[in-house]
């Protein structure tokens, strides 16, 4: 099975992909498998896990920012709120 399986990212349903992403985060966030003060797994690690492009990161990253679920900072990566 692959890390795409693992993670649920289906590429030919409906979901966006970025959304996929970020409601994959806040799953982990939810369970408590990423707690406060952790460490989001930074861009490059998450383009490998996922299989996507770092705009796609990016981007995926903003959307849980915009949640209020992680806070970047800038030099030292994003962080779970």
């Amino acid at each position: 099975m692959s890390e795409e399986e693992i993670r649920g990212l289906d590429r030919r349903g409906p979901a966006l992909v970025y959304m996929a992403v970020a409601d994959d985060v806040a799953r982990r966030i939810a369970s408590g498998e990423l707690s406060p003060g952790d460490r989001v797994p930074g861009e490059l690690e998450m383009t490998e896990t996922y299989g996507i492009a770092r705009m796609t990161v990016a981007r995926a990253m903003r959307e849980l920012r915009e949640r209020g679920l992680v806070q970047t900072v800038r030099g030292k990566g994003t962080f779970v709120l």
